[in-house]
């Protein structure tokens, strides 16, 4: 059987009872960082081998984990944080477990996608989620402008090196519209800051924003 498993986005107590059983139960756990994982793994004291399973060595992990899962093994894949396949690896192995027939079900946890949408006050009857912003300054913007157009919240991971220019492109394509930054989600300096994307920039201009961060984009009326 393959777990895909959900970890804590921040807070280490956010991890499901499930998710420790079923990391207890593998016989190898694929991690897309190792050693981030081996610090989660000591904290719940869960001595397992583990494999990398990152971006750059998908396919031949994919290809190797099938054939453990073939033989009979069970196979955990963790992300550092949230879920597999969402903006991190792991759509691949899925994908071959379907293909070959082969044994799998989804641990769910926490989201960072849902904590900020939950968190922000926004309309959450509809939302689209589009991963992290692209890093290029065009395809940034057309992303934005298409965001701005949508009917439904939109959600998107941002780093905290491109924020500020993230906030200045949503202030000139939807100056009225209602945003919120959500950062360092179930951490201790955990904050939803809403208000219009003018707003936001003029915090953050003078108030640097550090740590991993999602934003919201209320939908177009």
């Amino acid at each position: 059987m393959l777990y895909v498993i959900a970890t804590p986005i921040g807070n280490l107590n956010d991890i499901t009872l499930r998710a420790l059983e079923a990391l207890k139960s593998a016989d190898v756990i694929a991690a897309e960082d190792t050693r981030h994982s081996g610090n989660l793994l000591r904290h719940f004291e869960i001595r397992k081998p583990l494999l990398s399973y990152h971006e750059h060595n998908e396919a031949m992990r994919a290809d190797q984990l099938a054939e453990r899962l073939a033989a009979g093994e069970n196979v955990a894949l963790i992300t550092d944080a949230g879920m597999p396949g969402l903006s991190d690896p792991g759509a691949r192995l899925i994908r071959k477990c379907i293909e070959r027939d082969l044994p799998y079900t989804i641990v769910p946890g926490v989201s960072a996608i849902l904590t900020a949408l939950v968190g922000s006050g926004i309309s959450m009857e509809q939302f689209c989620f589009r991963g992290f912003l692209p890093v290029k300054s065009g395809q940034r913007e057309r992303e934005l402008r298409t965001a701005a157009e949508r009917e439904e919240t939109s959600i998107f991971f941002e780093s905290p090196y491109r924020i500020l220019k993230t906030l200045a492109v949503c202030a000139e394509r939807m100056p009225d519209r209602q945003l919120c930054v959500a950062r360092e989600l179930t951490k201790k300096f955990e904050e939803f800051r809403r208000g219009t994307a003018a707003e936001l920039l003029a915090h953050y201009e003078t108030h640097p924003a550090k740590g991993e961060i999602t934003v919201v984009i209320s939908g177009r009326e």
